[in-house]
């Protein structure tokens, strides 16, 4: 997800150094308020309910209809507050004191309060919610209570007047803010959501720089400007709309004749070339970092992924360089499961060479000196497939025959999850942090949590000292500590590569356009939390 980048440790000291306090808003001077623009999507939005909503497409929508109390400047991973005016941090990290924005409305008109903020995070951690996201906010007193159905309510969680929260921790916790920035720590009116009886997703109401205006299924989706927005001056457009079912090669047509002004869905992979061929075309062309890795998961459970010179013969096996070539560079080789631009990533770690030779030799030295057959498993979308058949070609050079099973995304991740799948292209389907911290790259799809039945962790990889590492890292909260705990956490990570559960092969570059008339910095349109695009800070530079 990034272009600027600022090292968590970074945050976290000077969030600790004092109270929390509110930044001036940097308005552009160039922007003029006004104007509309139009986006497209092939696919309709699932829903804008900012408990459930968890997907590229609706994330960034999301993050303009609400707000939290925590947020980013725009175009950076830089923490600062949003609803909460100030914070304070105790001592011992364990109580956070948020001070809340006065005078806040609720799209409905009605001003928010701090029981407002008490009420939407334990709708996310209520089961009945099925949030995704309840996992998040494990480290909150109380939340495992919630979480098992044994609490209504969240003990760490209190109301100390209308506007004020204070949140107990039962351990230290080096990301708490940043949870607090993401969608699910969203504030919602509870009047609101009981209204739209289940259906909060398609009637939203939040405090955000857009309300909804309409909503068509399967055509568009309008968002109108919130005139009592509380960031003074935005958002600068008076209304986006969406429009749905339009596939990426007429989007990219009608952007070229000036009907529409962002392709959601980027640059189709057939056209790329001759975009970036043409200057007029390419001028209008940003590109971006992601917090992404694409890997290739190994079923650690199973044989013969089960021995550990297997998994790092298949490491060795794969031509990282040829791949990132089939999609037009549009990405660069990896060696570990962290991106580049996370904090806690290895400058100096070298990873497993692509050395055929000597994967035969660990082939052989595993009791498979003739190889073996296996499956692999990849989305069926492009180029997907083509990855997949560059994988099997370079692991047949090792005698290892693997046969590919291109399915749609939902059923390789159903066969990841239950453990089915010995070999995964997580293409498609590869992680994009959360938040941009390495805790998020660990957890969920390489930590003993995620092994289980239907988690991300498709490898089944389970190292109980790494976790217990990982949890210490996590507990390193205090500024003096920011930098021992991201190198406890490049630690971490080159213990997994030892362990070999993945082969990391590329992270991604984000790749968009523009029309001539899109205004706003570009990293506004690779934003690394707001993704794809934030639409509040940018404009249009036609407007009279």
């Amino acid at each position: 997800m990034k272009l600027r980048h600022l090292l968590l440790g970074t945050a976290m000291a000077a969030a600790l150094a004092g109270p929390g306090l509110a930044q001036e808003e940097q308005l552009d001077p160039n922007a003029k308020p006004g104007g509309s623009i139009v986006i497209t999507y092939k696919d309709d939005v699932a829903t804008l309910d900012p408990a459930i909503g968890y997907d590229w497409q609706n994330w960034s929508m999301i993050k303009s209809v609400f707000d939290g109390l925590m947020d980013y400047a725009p175009g950076t991973t830089e923490l600062r507050p949003g609803l909460a005016e100030s914070y304070e941090i105790s001592d011992d990290l364990l109580t956070y004191t948020f001070k809340l924005r006065p005078g806040v409305k609720f799209h409905n008109g009605r001003e928010m309060t701090a029981e407002d903020v008490k009420y939407s995070l334990e709708r996310v951690l209520t089961p009945a919610t099925q949030s995704p996201g309840a996992g998040f906010f494990g480290s909150i007193k109380g939340a495992d209570k919630m979480a098992d159905g044994s609490a209504t309510t969240l003990e760490g969680l209190t109301v100390v007047d209308p506007q004020t929260v204070r949140f107990e921790l039962s351990r230290p916790d080096a990301t708490f803010l940043h949870v607090l920035a993401l969608n699910f720590a969203s504030v919602v009116p509870k009047e609101a959501v009981e209204a739209a009886g289940g259906d909060f997703g398609h009637q939203p109401v939040g405090t955000g720089a857009y309300k909804l205006g309409e909503w068509l299924p399967g055509q568009r989706v309008v968002f109108q400007k919130n005139p009592d927005y509380w960031r003074a001056g935005l958002p600068y457009l008076d209304q986006i709309t969406f429009e749905i079912g339009q596939e990426p090669v007429v989007a990219l047509l009608r952007l070229q004749n000036g009907e529409v002004d962002v392709p959601g869905d980027g640059i189709p992979p057939a056209k790329f070339q001759e975009v970036i061929s043409d200057p007029d075309q390419a001028a209008r062309v940003v590109e971006g970092g992601q917090l992404h890795t694409g890997y290739i998961t190994m079923n650690v459970t199973q044989p013969p992924f089960d021995k550990v010179e297997v998994r790092r013969a298949v490491n060795m096996a794969i031509n990282k360089d040829r791949v990132v070539q089939m999609i037009n560079n549009r990405a660069v080789p990896a060696n570990q499961p962290l991106p580049p631009s996370m904090p806690g990533y290895s400058q100096g770690y070298a990873g497993y060479p692509h050395d055929v030779e000597g994967a035969k030799k660990l082939l052989a030295e595993a009791g498979y000196p003739d190889g073996f057959t296996t499956e692999l498993y990849a989305m069926n979308t492009d180029p997907n497939p083509r990855i997949a058949q560059a994988i099997q070609q370079d692991l047949k050079a090792i005698g290892i025959n693997a046969e590919i099973r291109a399915l749609a995304q939902a059923n390789v991740i159903e066969a990841g999850g239950a453990g089915n799948a010995p070999m995964v292209w997580s293409g498609g389907m590869g992680w994009i942090a959360d938040f941009p911290d390495p805790s998020n790259f660990y957890g969920p799809i390489l930590g003993c949590d995620g092994a289980g039945e239907g988690g991300w962790n498709w490898s089944k990889y389970c190292n109980e000292e790494l976790d217990a590492a990982a949890q210490a890292a996590d507990a390193m909260a205090k500024p003096e500590e920011a930098e021992a705990r991201l190198q406890a956490w490049s630690a971490v990570f080159e213990g997994v590569m030892e362990d070999a559960p993945w082969a990391p092969v590329f992270n991604e570059q984000r790749f968009t356009m523009k029309s001539p008339r899109m205004g706003g910095a570009d990293a506004l349109y690779t934003d690394p939390v707001s993704i794809p695009i934030n639409y509040d800070y940018v404009y249009v530079t036609d407007v009279q």
